[in-house]
């Protein structure tokens, strides 16, 4: 009886106690979802046009995307021109270092493309660019 016992107090001070190491997992994890950078989508696929001197931009937070119809979209959300302005100043607020990239369809008028660029001057983002496909 007493060898019995003395088999379950060993077995019992050999078990590793894994509470430490998850709490440490789960510290990293909300510490990379945390300075994580996430990129928007617009929501649609767009035609963009070829550019000879088109360069990858890195750090694009906001994408508006123009449709050939002249649809806006934003977050995968269709949006009225009026409400340009708005929801880029509220991008803006949750990431003021982003840059704007606007995705216009190769068949998009210029004139909703101005009016885009306008409303997210007026919002505060001079780092507007227009997206192209490389040649």
């Amino acid at each position: 009886m007493k060898q019995h016992f003395q088999n379950l107090v060993d077995e019992e001070e050999a078990n590793i106690d894994m509470t430490p190491m998850l709490d440490v997992v789960f510290i990293m994890l909300i510490f990379f979802i945390v300075t994580a950078s996430f990129v928007k989508e617009a929501g649609i696929d767009v035609n963009r046009p070829e550019a000879a001197t088109a360069v990858k931009k890195d750090r694009a937070n906001i994408l508006i995307a123009i449709s050939d119809k002249g649809e806006i979209w934003i977050n995968k959300r269709r949006i009225d021109v009026r409400a340009v302005q708005a929801n880029i100043e509220r991008l803006r607020a949750e990431n003021p270092q982003g840059s704007v990239v606007i995705q216009a369809d190769k068949k998009a008028t210029t004139e909703t493309l101005i009016k885009v660029m306008d409303a997210s001057r007026a919002a505060g983002a001079y780092d507007v660019s227009i997206a192209a496909q490389e040649q």
